[in-house]
């Protein structure tokens, strides 16, 4: 391909390289594009001409026009990938350099792509070569992209139809326009039949993720040979700039346009149809044979004056719509609207020509948005994992003991929502399930079961509170299945239902096995073994609530380790050294589960035999609960009486409560229990009490199951008590605190860190996760641009 520019043209430049644009403008575009050479455009949204249109449309020779100088183009596969051009004005040589930008597996590197060009007639031959390269990365991969500078590509189909990745030349010399735009693959509506259907919405989101920028100028190419409404470019264009602000509408090929049709084209350009607010333009650029013929720049821009001063259906267009005719007025208003967009996102302050001085030039939008952009990558390069240690040994040692401390720290117990807060429900449904095995003696014969029970203990209530009233649901039947943690820690309660375990224990009952155990005893003599059947029996129901409230503890000791662990270690390398630990402390801590059973074991032995040194408080209960039963059962047998003992109780209540008002009041009349109490008092039994009274029945001949029924209740009282305690406590010594106990020394045997290879299997533990590392140069590069661009922005005004 010819030079389509002239000396002249080089000395005073076109459009955009016209030195005699001001100097700020100028220094803009300068800045703009020392912008884009940092890369950061990729960060942040720099201002870029963008040229869409369905293939064949015109777009390269647009870009010829509007550039100034040649764009070489190579047959067949110039719009098969984008061509990024970074134009900069310069007094040295003219130089092309070429590179790749190429993006595999997420990563995104350049490439330089051969040396640098310094005869424009061998750009055409390079960029194709390059696009070649582009199209075929399997055999980038394998042979290197220098393959590509010498190879033999002639007849090889490329491996790609359509690529996202893309060829940047960067061009200086002089008469060059300081400049970045982008000619972008043309849009296609079909493939055909050896083609490939996801190549169309390919090209589309590839044009999508230039054009939707706010600060992309879209140049957008409508060929006048072909139906407008059948050229999709138009629509992209409308859905990323819907207003019509930042789209420039060009018309290429005008000589092509059927006979007849001329107005409607007119009538575009006029503006009237598919408004823009910068308008459209029409442009002629020469055939591709006028090209190869020679034709200069300057000879095709005198034939597109011509053309269009000779051709009726445009030479008799008003004035006001000639100056959008012709590449030299389209790229006059390009400049413009290029200039405009700049101005406001950088706001720049008036020059002191007098002084030769350039004032301070503010850039509020693109400082602060490299600022914010600077900080926010900051953020995110300290929200990743510490990257590989350089000594991982002391590293990873340093690690385990802030884990072990933490560990301690939890085990002893920490504020709110802690391990001890999370096992403390299920301790407590343990001491349920264990009260609630107390025997249910019923003073009563058993042919009365259905009409006669007996009531609660009501001096119970100041130790055990309501729930020994009404124990919920929650207790021996769900305590003695294997159940997770979660079905024992939300387990249903209905309160309105008495809960008992077994059957009820009858008078009756109770009397026969006393009379069938006895032996060699005298008379009215029953054997110990009576009540250590009863007591066995009742201690042999809280094996499975003591290991049940084990395997509970353990699992949630487990998941609260594990999230430790995670906690404290999952950060480091790639998960590894956490996994690990984990495998070891879960070893560890299942040994300490082994010793906690078996130390549950060993406290259920010792309740095989009945023991208390507690005497008092037995003897105590056994008062209580003889006195409890027997009120019961005389409260059938003679129900007079019992009745007179309870109205005189609430009357003597009543009567101190009365005496205590007034004390010069006499006292009633004695009658009935009062007056044989206070009888009682003048021979000198002093301080009986009215239930005492019960006593001067004959008794029925039960007193005996009795004696025995309360015997069992009150030890129950004393061993449940002691074994709700000493249960939890083994529990806590031997697993919560058993597995935090030796557990450094634990994981360094484990791990192996301590050892000959330890050097080895600490680097192998650091090895950082290839996602995190690949974000972590992805981040620092992208704060590598962001700086190099503020250092760009410091440097506007300098010489």
């Amino acid at each position: 391909m010819s030079d389509i520019s002239t000396p002249q043209s080089r000395a005073q430049g076109f459009g955009l390289s016209n030195p005699i644009l001001s100097q700020t403008s100028r220094q803009m575009l300068d800045l703009v594009n020392r912008l884009h050479s940092t890369g950061v455009q990729v960060d942040i949204d720099l201002p870029q001409i963008a040229v869409i249109g369905s293939q064949s449309a015109g777009k390269s020779s647009l870009i010829e026009s509007i550039s100034g100088i040649t764009l070489p183009r190579a047959a067949g596969t110039c719009t098969r990938c984008p061509t990024e051009c970074r134009l900069s004005r310069s007094t040295d040589p003219w130089k092309c350099t070429v590179s790749l930008r190429i993006s595999d597996d997420g990563k995104t590197r350049t490439e330089k792509f051969g040396d640098d060009i310094m005869d424009k007639a061998d750009v055409e031959e390079r960029i194709r070569r390059a696009q070649w390269a582009i199209l075929n990365p399997t055999l980038r991969n394998s042979r290197g992209v220098r393959y590509f500078l010498t190879g033999d590509d002639h007849g090889a189909n490329p491996e790609l139809s359509f690529s996202s990745c893309f060829v940047s030349l960067q061009i200086s010399g002089p008469g060059v326009a300081d400049l970045s735009f982008c000619d972008l693959p043309g849009l296609i509506a079909g493939v055909g039949s050896t083609g490939n259907i996801g190549d169309i919405d390919l090209v589309k989101n590839l044009v999508a993720t230039y054009i939707k920028r706010p600060s992309c100028i879209i140049l957008l190419t409508v060929a006048c040979e072909t139906d407008f409404q059948n050229q999709g470019a138009q629509e992209m264009a409308k859905l990323h700039d819907p207003e019509g602000k930042r789209t420039v509408g060009v018309l290429t090929k005008p000589d092509r346009i059927p006979t007849g049709e001329e107005q409607n084209w007119i009538s575009i350009l006029r503006n009237e149809k598919e408004t823009l607010e910068n308008g459209w333009y029409c442009v002629k650029q020469p055939s591709s044979a006028e090209i190869s013929a020679g034709m200069t720049w300057e000879k095709a821009r005198k034939s597109e004056e011509e053309f269009f001063a000779s051709t009726a259906s445009w030479s008799d267009l008003d004035e006001m719509y000639k100056r959008y005719l012709c590449a030299r007025n389209l790229v006059d208003r390009l400049s413009t609207i290029l200039s405009d967009l700049i101005s406001k996102r950088w706001v720049p302050a008036l020059f002191d020509a007098a002084a030769d001085v350039t004032s301070e030039i503010r850039l509020p939008e693109i400082q602060d948005e490299i600022e914010k952009s600077i900080i926010a990558t900051r953020d995110a390069l300290q929200n990743l994992p510490k990257p590989p240690s350089s000594d991982p040994r002391n590293e990873i040692a340093s690690l385990l003991h802030v884990f072990v401390q933490d560990l301690a720290r939890h085990i002893n117990g920490v504020p709110e929502a802690g391990l001890l807060q999370t096992i403390r429900p299920a301790q407590e449904q343990f001491r349920r399930a264990i009260r609630v095995t107390a025997p249910d003696f019923q003073p009563f014969e058993r042919r009365h079961a259905k009409k006669k029970k007996i009531n609660k203990a009501e001096f119970l209530l100041s130790e055990e509170g309501h729930e020994d009233f009404a124990i919920p649901n929650e207790t021996v039947d769900s305590w003695s299945d294997k159940k997770s943690v979660a079905d024992v820690t939300s387990i249903e309660t209905n309160s309105s239902e008495d809960i008992v375990p077994d059957d009820a224990i009858y008078i009756d009952e109770v009397m026969q096995r006393a009379d069938e155990a006895r032996t060699r005893e005298l008379p009215g003599s029953y054997p110990f073994v009576v009540q250590e059947t009863y007591i066995k029996g009742i201690i042999k129901k809280w094996r499975t609530p003591a290991h049940k409230l084990c395997r509970i503890v353990y699992h949630i000791l487990g998941e609260h380790v594990r999230q430790l662990i995670w906690h404290n270690l999952g950060a480091f390398g790639q998960g590894h050294l956490a996994q690990r630990v984990n495998v070891h402390l879960r070893d560890h801590l299942k040994k300490c589960m082994e010793r906690t059973e078996k130390r549950i074991d060993w406290l259920m032995k010792l309740e095989t035999r009945p023991f208390s040194l507690n005497t008092h408080y037995l003897a105590d209960y056994k008062d209580k609960f003889l006195t409890y039963y027997r009120t019961a059962r005389e409260k059938d047998r003679n129900p007079t009486l019992m009745a007179t003992i309870e109205h005189y109780n609430r009357s003597s209540s009543s009567s101190v409560v009365h005496f205590g008002r007034s004390r010069a009041e006499s006292p009633p009349a004695l009658t009935g229990v009062a007056k044989v109490l206070a009888s009682l008092v003048e021979i000198g039994f002093v301080g009986v009490k009215p239930e005492a009274l019960t006593k001067l029945i004959e008794p029925d001949g039960m007193e005996p199951a009795l004696t025995i029924m309360a015997d069992v209740r009150a030890y129950f009282q004393v061993a449940y008590k002691r074994f709700a305690d000493n249960v939890p406590l083994a529990i806590d010594y031997e697993l919560i605190w058993g597995v935090e106990r030796n557990v450094l020394d634990t994981l360094n045997t484990g791990l192996g860190i301590n050892g000959n290879d330890g050097d080895r299997i600490c680097k192998d533990f650091a090895q950082e996760n290839a996602t995190i590392a690949a974000r972590r140069n992805e981040l620092t590069r992208k704060l590598e641009r962001m700086h190099l661009a503020a250092q760009q922005l410091l440097q506007i005004g300098s010489a």
